[in-house]
């Protein structure tokens, strides 16, 4: 095994009954990654997830956490990570001290190591003004702050975040997103699952998910550059008739709707005019076009549309 590899996975499947829900993933991360598992709900992203932190077996295939096999190794891997799942299990009739201190007590955290930990957890959250306050009456962003402060009580090696801002506000996701940063600087190994496209841009490497499987494996920046082909934005009142013409014209390789405006994915010798000119003799009015560089969300649609 590599061992700068901080997760592995060889043709890690999972089916329930007749559905499969990872396929054959194969996953490389070394230490120190921000690594972001990216795909709409139902793509597999969960389920690897509980795979990886031994929670739940495999149909077949093997995956490694710092060098322990999910296979046979569970428990010692359990010992290695911090997992916080979507729905992370905070106590809401305790406070946020009581909450930190309840994990600590569940990851055996040795009594004289936790006052410099649980201080500094508390400052790295911005949650020490409230420290005495219940879970319950915390806004969303700053639960999952205390959830993330309590999957890092016992020092994981490497940590697994279950789309931790679903549901968030910006600014809260904001501030999250920085103590991630933090942790990344500290080397500690982080995989983050996320719906969030702009999110994905965050991170170090993404794998985009669909059907359980990875489609393309990379850095943001090289993942929006990988389609090879020109792009271009529409804007139309009729943007929806417009959508359909386009879906129908040769030398268009896909298309997608963002309100009043459409990307739209060029092959062949099909350009920005021609496509213009023949939308209007459809009867769509172009109010204007313009040559634009693919987006993440782009590229996915585009890779789900062809495959």
């Amino acid at each position: 095994m590599n061992s700068l590899a901080a997760i592995r996975t060889s043709r890690l499947t999972k089916s329930f009954n007749n559905i499969i829900a990872v396929n054959e993933l194969d996953l490389d991360i070394q230490r120190g990654e921000l690594y972001g598992l990216v795909g709409p709900d139902g793509a597999g992203k969960s389920t690897t997830m509980r795979l990886l932190t031994a929670i739940m077996d495999p149909t077949s295939g093997d995956g490694w956490v710092s060098g322990h096999s999910i296979l046979t190794e569970g428990e010692l891997i359990k010992e290695k990570i911090g997992y916080m799942s979507q729905r992370f299990g905070l106590y809401e009739d305790l406070t946020v001290m009581e909450n930190i201190l309840f994990y600590a007590d569940l990851y055996e955290v040795p009594k004289k190591e936790r006052p410099p930990r649980v201080g500094r957890l508390l400052g790295f959250s911005n949650l020490t003004p409230f420290k005495d306050r219940l879970a319950g009456k915390l806004s969303g962003g700053m639960k999952q702050k205390l959830g993330l402060a309590c999957s890092l009580i016992h020092t994981p090696e490497v940590l697994f975040l279950d789309e931790p801002t679903n549901g968030v506000d910006p600014v809260s996701r904001r501030d999250f997103w920085k103590i991630l940063y933090d942790l990344l600087k500290e080397g500690v190994t982080i995989l983050i699952s996320t719906a969030y496209l702009d999110e994905a841009e965050r991170c170090t490497r993404i794998g985009l998910m669909h059907n359980g499987r990875i489609l393309i494996e990379d850095e943001p920046k090289n993942i929006r550059s990988s389609l090879h082909m020109p792009m271009i934005e529409v804007w139309s009142d009729n943007s929806r008739s417009a959508l359909e013409q386009v879906r129908q014209m040769g030398g268009v390789h896909s298309a997608s709707l963002y309100g009043d405006r459409l990307h739209i994915t060029l092959e062949g010798r099909m350009n920005a005019a021609e496509v213009v000119v023949k939308l209007r003799h459809a009867g769509i009015e172009v109010k204007d076009f313009r040559d634009i560089l693919p987006s993440l969300e782009d590229v996915f649609i585009s890779m789900v549309e062809h495959n």
